[in-house]
C-alpha cells in the first residue's frame, strides 16, 4: 500500500522528499485492541488526530479521506470518527461510487485505476478476538503469498489457527489445479495456520459484518 501510494504521488508530480509518512499507535489503545464492532472508530480517531496535527504544522486547512458513495449503508464507524475530527470526504460529497471512481481514474490514466479493493488487515479478524501484531503479520504474509501466485482480489480471514480464504468464485478452481492448493497449505502452516479453508461464499468485502446482522456466512 505504501509503495503504491508513493508511485501514485510520483505520477502526480510530487517529489519523494515531499511524501510524509506518519506513525500511528492504535495498537497501544486497549479499545482498539479488544476489537469491538466499533474498532474502526478508534483507529480513524488516532489517524485523523495525527493528520490534523500534521496539517496544522504544514498550514493546511483540510484533511480528506477516500470515503465514497459505495460505503453508505455498511457498518462504517470510521466515518463517524472522520466527521468528529472535521475530516472531509470529497468523493462521498460528489456522490461517486467505487466503480465510477475507478473509471475516472482510468480516464485520467492514474496507476491505481484497477487496484483491487483493500481494507486494513485488522478487518480480517473476527470481532471480539484481540488485534495483535502477530496476527496482522500472519495475515499480511498469507495475502502476499496468494498475490505471488497470481490472485488479486482476496482476503485471508484469521480464525486463530484456521485461515479462511475468500476468493472470487472464478478463482476457486485455480486453487485446486497444478498443486496450488498444496503450496498454499504448506506456506500457511509455516506462517502459523494449522488449517486452511476456502469460503464457498466467495469474496466479499466486509464479510465479518454479517455477524452484526445475525446472518449466516459460509
Amino acid at each position: 500500500e505504501y509503495e503504491l501510494a508513493c508511485k501514485f504521488a510520483g505520477g502526480l508530480g510530487l517529489p519523494e522528499n515531499r511524501i510524509i509518512r506518519i506513525e500511528t499507535k492504535e495498537l497501544e489503545d486497549p479499545a482498539y485492541v479488544q476489537n469491538s464492532p466499533d474498532r474502526c472508530f478508534y483507529c480513524k480517531t488516532e489517524l485523523f488526530q495525527k493528520l490534523a496535527e500534521l496539517a496544522l504544522r504544514s498550514r493546511q486547512e483540510v484533511v480528506c479521506d477516500g470515503a465514497n458513495a459505495s460505503d453508505i449503508g455498511d457498518h462504517r464507524p470510521g466515518m463517524t470518527a472522520a466527521k468528529e475530527k472535521q475530516g472531509k470526504s470529497p468523493l462521498l460529497e460528489a456522490g461517486l461510487t467505487k466503480d465510477e471512481i475507478s473509471q475516472l481514474a482510468k480516464n485520467f490514466r492514474l496507476v491505481v485505476w484497477d487496484k483491487p479493493q483493500s481494507a486494513c488487515l485488522a478487518s480480517r479478524i473476527p470481532y471480539g478476538s484481540q488485534v495483535t501484531r502477530d496476527k496482522l503479520k500472519q495475515i499480511e504474509e498469507a495475502e502476499e503469498f496468494l498475490r505471488s501466485l497470481g490472485f488479486r482480489q482476496l482476503r485471508v480471514r484469521h480464525h486463530d489457527t484456521v485461515a479462511r480464504i475468500e476468493l472470487p468464485l472464478e478463482d476457486m478452481q485455480k486453487v485446486l489445479s497444478n498443486g496450488t492448493g498444496d503450496r498454499i497449505v504448506e506456506r500457511f502452516r509455516e506462517i502459523g495456520f494449522f488449517f486452511t479453508t476456502i469460503d464457498l461464499g466467495g469474496f466479499k468485502s466486509g464479510s465479518m459484518n454479517v455477524m452484526l446482522k445475525g446472518e449466516n456466512h459460509g
